[in-house]
């Protein structure tokens, strides 16, 4: 009788420089033949490597899956908006390569990503996640805690066709069952 050995866990750890020809490969497949990104011209891993750079500024995790030495997905998390109001919320975004999917791989980097990102001053995180998330990232978030919140109706037009985009959240942490540290020296300065 022959046992098969479970899929190891993906590793997770920081992107460097040196992943993004990886994360490049992984995010101009979903970009030319998917809807989970909006863009339709692949950015270079150079742009990649820049819009790292400001993911990284505003102390936000920017991390990649290692399954079998090779990069399988990556993850980050961004402000979700620019205005002051919104300081407590980001988005995250996971991108998986096909060939690792089912695999754990987005489980793992999103664990990850709340993790981290719990330990910074973030409140809320939001997914916004493209054609009704038919590729699995709502039962995936949905796994993760998050719950819906609505859906955008026919605001992406790609391939084609109009596209929804479904939003969904999750408090991190305290959530908002308790005000932020800085919300003393606001209310002091009104």
């Amino acid at each position: 009788m022959s046992e098969t050995s479970p899929a190891a866990a993906p590793v997770i750890r920081d992107a460097t420089d040196a992943d993004f020809h990886s994360i490049q490969a992984i995010y101009a497949h979903h970009v030319l033949t998917g809807v989970a990104s909006f863009e339709e011209t692949p950015p270079s891993a150079d742009d990649l490597r820049q819009r790292r750079a400001a993911v990284l500024s505003h102390g936000l995790p920017y991390i990649v899956a290692i399954v079998d030495g090779k990069i399988a997905g990556y993850a980050y998390a961004t402000l979700y908006r620019p205005r002051i109001a919104y300081r407590f919320t980001i988005e995250d975004s996971i991108y998986i390569d096909d060939a690792c999917r089912g695999r754990g791989v987005g489980r793992a980097l999103l664990a990850e990503l709340i993790e981290r990102c719990e330990q910074g001053p973030w409140r809320q995180m939001i997914a916004v996640i493209a054609d009704g998330g038919r590729g699995g990232s709502m039962s995936l978030h949905r796994n993760a805690g998050f719950e819906l919140v609505g859906t955008l109706k026919a605001v992406g037009f790609k391939h084609g066709r109009w596209l929804d985009s479904t939003v969904m959240q999750r408090a991190l942490g305290q959530g908002c069952d308790a005000l932020p540290a800085d919300a003393d020296a606001e209310a002091a300065s009104d």
